[in-house]
C-alpha cells in the first residue's frame, strides 16, 4: 500500500509535548476498506438538538445543547454558564491532551481553568456514530448522566441526524504496538485492519462481577446492540467516601447500577449478566474518541480505567513513529478516469 515516488504531506502534530511532525498518507480507494476505512468524509449532525438531565457527581440539573460544526472544527465543549463570550475561557477541545482529572469520570479543561466532567458517553455515542465535528454545550460542570449509558445520547443524535461534509475524514492509523503497564492495568495499542477494535477484560473480587471478557469491532451497528445500553456501576460501601471527594451526588438506582456485596439493588437487575465489561468497553470507546481522530487499529486491555486509557494515547501520540494519519480519495467508481497516488509517511 505504499508508494515512494511521490510527494509527501507533513504537518504539526499537538501531542502535549509540544509540536512534532506527523505525515498524511491519502490511501487509492480501493485500499480503504482493507485497512478498515469505511467512511471518507467528515460529518457533523443535521440540526441542533437538546436535552436535559442531572449530573451523576455534582447531582445539578444540567442542559445539553448539540450544534452543527464546520468540517475539521473537531469536538468541542463549550460552558455557556460562564459570564463570559470569551471562547478562550468558554470552550475546550474533546482531546486526550484537555484531560486533566480522571478519577470515577473522564474530565477535561483548558488554560482558564474552565473544565468539563462525564464526558465519556457521550463521546462514546458520538465517536461510534461517526460523527466528526460538534459544538456540545452544556450549562454546568458535567454532562448529564441520563440512565448511565449511551443509551439515551444515541437516541438524540439519531434526532439529530447527520450531514456529510466536503472535507476527507482523517483516520489515526496506528502502526506499531504501544503498550503501557501500570500496577496491575495492561494495555496495548496495536496494528489491525479491523477499524477500532476492542478487547478488553476485566477483574473484580465480587461473585456478581469476577472476570468477564468482551472483545468487538466498534461500528454503529456493534455498538448500539452491544454496548449502548450498558450502565455505569458501582459499589453501596463506597457511596460515602465518594460523595466526601464531591463525587457520585446524583448517583440513583435510576442511573446506575449498584452492587451491595454479591447483590444487585436495582429492581430491573443487569442487562446482561455482563453489563460490567460491556459497560467498561463503552467507556474505552469514549476515551479514546479523545485522540482527535477516529482509530485504526486494536486496543486490548486489561483492568484498564479511564485514567489508564488516557495514558495509552499519550503513549500513542509520544511516539510518532507508531501512527500516521490516514485519508481515503473518492469511491473509484465515482471517478474511476483520475489517477490515484498514496502519500506515504516512508
Amino acid at each position: 500500500m505504499r508508494n515512494t515516488d511521490h510527494d509527501t504531506f507533513a504537518e504539526p502534530v499537538n501531542t502535549g509535548g509540544g509540536a512534532t511532525f506527523n505525515k498524511l498518507r491519502l490511501a487509492h480507494s480501493r485500499d480503504c476498506t482493507s485497512v478498515g476505512i469505511d467512511v471518507l468524509r467528515q460529518t457533523t449532525i443535521a440540526k441542533p438538538i437538546t436535552m436535559n438531565g442531572i449530573g451523576l457527581h455534582k447531582g445539578t440539573l444540567v442542559r445539553l445543547v448539540l450544534t452543527p460544526a464546520d468540517a475539521n472544527t473537531g469536538i468541542v465543549f463549550r460552558r455557556t454558564d460562564l459570564d463570559t463570550t470569551d471562547r478562550s475561557i468558554t470552550d475546550i477541545p474533546a482531546r486526550y491532551d484537555s484531560v486533566i482529572d480522571a478519577t470515577m469520570c473522564t474530565t477535561i479543561g483548558n488554560a482558564a481553568g474552565t473544565k468539563v466532567a462525564t464526558i465519556e458517553h457521550l463521546m462514546a455515542a458520538v465517536s461510534a456514530l461517526q460523527i466528526d465535528n460538534l459544538l456540545i454545550e452544556v450549562d454546568a460542570e458535567e454532562v448529564p448522566v441520563m440512565d448511565g449509558s449511551s443509551d439515551a445520547f444515541i437516541a438524540l443524535l439519531d434526532q439529530a441526524g447527520q450531514k456529510t461534509l466536503g472535507s476527507p475524514r482523517r483516520y489515526i492509523r496506528v502502526l506499531e504496538p504501544i503498550s503501557v503497564e501500570d500496577g496491575l492495568r495492561r494495555g496495548t495499542l496495536h496494528p489491525c485492519d479491523e477499524g477500532l477494535r476492542i478487547e478488553l477484560s476485566i477483574d473484580f473480587d465480587n461473585k456478581v462481577i469476577g472476570k468477564q471478557d468482551l472483545a468487538l469491532t466498534i461500528s454503529p451497528d456493534s455498538f448500539r446492540r452491544e454496548l449502548s445500553r450498558s450502565r455505569t456501576f458501582g459499589f453501596l460501601k463506597d457511596v460515602e467516601m465518594l460523595r466526601s471527594l464531591g463525587l457520585a451526588k446524583g448517583a440513583t438506582l435510576e442511573n446506575a447500577v449498584v452492587l451491595d456485596g454479591d447483590k444487585v439493588l436495582n429492581d430491573d437487575g443487569l442487562r446482561s449478566p455482563d453489563e460490567f465489561v460491556r459497560h467498561k468497553t463503552l467507556d474505552a470507546v469514549g476515551d479514546l474518541a479523545l485522540a482527535g481522530g477516529p482509530i485504526l487499529g486494536c486496543y486490548s486491555a486489561s483492568r484498564a480505567g479511564h485514567a489508564f486509557n488516557n495514558q495509552v494515547l499519550h503513549a500513542l501520540f509520544a511516539n510518532p513513529d507508531s501512527w500516521e494519519y490516514v485519508t481515503c480519495d473518492e469511491p473509484v467508481d465515482v471517478i474511476a478516469d483520475v489517477p490515484r497516488m498514496m502519500v506515504s509517511a516512508d
